[in-house]
C-alpha cells in the first residue's frame, strides 16, 4: 500500500480497488454514480501505472452483488411458568377464544389469521385457540387424525403471523388440554 499525499487522499492503488468495490454496489441516486464512476475513471488513468491497470490474470473474477435477505422474523417464545399458572388459576384471564371445530384447513387458516390480527388490534394478551384433539379412529383416514391440532402450530410459526405471534403453548386441561393453545399476542407498534 502507497503513502498518502493528504489526509483524506486516497493512493493510485486504493482508488483502484476502492473503484473495484463501488461497481458491486447498488447506488441510491444513480445519476450521481455515474458522475463519480466518470471522475474515479479520469483519476485512476492518469495516476495509475500501465502495469497496475491490466488485470493480472487471464480471467478476471467479478464478485456477485450480495441478495437483498428481509430481517428474520423475531423468535418464537413459551408463556413464562409464573404466567401460565396465573392463566390456569384464572387470575389472569383469556382475552378472547376461537373454536376452529368442524373446518377445513383453509378455513381454519383464514379464521385463525383474522382472529389474531383482531386480537392484536384489541390490544389482547393471551387467546385460547380451540383445535380439538380429531376424531376417534372411526373418523380418521390414512392416519389423520387431528389435522388442525397439527397444523395450528405451523401456522403460528409462519412468517406472516410471527410479527404477531409471540408464542405459544399446549393449555392446561381446564381450558382443553392438548386440544387447545395459548397463544401470547404481541403489542401493535
Amino acid at each position: 500500500m502507497a503513502k498518502r499525499g493528504k489526509k483524506g487522499t486516497l493512493s493510485p492503488e486504493d482508488r483502484h480497488l476502492w473503484g473495484k468495490v463501488t461497481k458491486t454496489l447498488t447506488p441510491l441516486h444513480p445519476e450521481r454514480a455515474t458522475r463519480l464512476e466518470e471522475e474515479l475513471a479520469k483519476s485512476v488513468e492518469t495516476a495509475m501505472p500501465e502495469s497496475a491497470r491490466t488485470p493480472r490474470t487471464a480471467t478476471a473474477i467479478k464478485a456477485p452483488a450480495p441478495a437483498y435477505k428481509p430481517p428474520a422474523p423475531p423468535p418464537l417464545h413459551q408463556l413464562e411458568h409464573k404466567y401460565r399458572r396465573k392463566i390456569v388459576r384464572g387470575v389472569t384471564a383469556i382475552d378472547a377464544r376461537i373454536d376452529l371445530h368442524g373446518l377445513t384447513q383453509h378455513q381454519a387458516h383464514d379464521r385463525l389469521r383474522g382472529f389474531l390480527h383482531q386480537a392484536q388490534a384489541r390490544q389482547h394478551k393471551v387467546v385460547l385457540v380451540i383445535t380439538g384433539k380429531g376424531g376417534g379412529p372411526g373418523n380418521a383416514y390414512m392416519d389423520e387424525r387431528g389435522i388442525l391440532r397439527r397444523m395450528v402450530p405451523q401456522w403460528l410459526s409462519l412468517p406472516d403471523l410471527r410479527p404477531i405471534v409471540i408464542g405459544y403453548e399446549e393449555a392446561h386441561a381446564s381450558h382443553g388440554g392438548a386440544g387447545a393453545l395459548y397463544v401470547r399476542i404481541r403489542r401493535k407498534r
